[in-house]
């Protein structure tokens, strides 16, 4: 199993969760959340003083899969997600050793 993190821009959240439930994808953890890439973050004014913002706000979509959905979920996200700016986000693949379903004891693949 792996685990599937990936980071994009808060507007691209629906229509990523369509599209991985189209392909799919039966469970997902969604989070909103800070953070600065390439881009750093962007200048505005309050009462005349300039003010760095430098935390952007992102969405974070954690996926654990069986191994062999990998490659093919990557492509899903990429596709929704890719505008071509500096800021479309990251993907992210770690190892998963074990799933649990504290409701039935399940383990491993029967339990995502």
């Amino acid at each position: 199993m792996k685990q599937i993190t990936a980071i994009v821009r808060p507007e691209m959240l629906e229509p990523l969760k369509d599209a991985l439930v189209e392909a799919g994808v039966t469970g997902m953890t969604i989070a909103e959340v800070q953070g600065f890439g390439n881009q750093h973050g962007w200048r505005e004014y309050y009462r005349g003083t300039e003010i760095l913002l430098n935390m952007v706000p992102k969405v974070k979509v954690v996926l654990v899969v069986e191994d062999r959905a990998v490659d093919a979920l990557i492509d899903v996200i990429c596709g929704v997600a890719q505008t071509g700016e500096v800021g479309d986000g990251k993907i992210f693949v770690s190892p998963v050793e074990e799933a649990v379903r504290i409701r039935t004891g399940e383990r491993g693949a029967t339990a995502l």
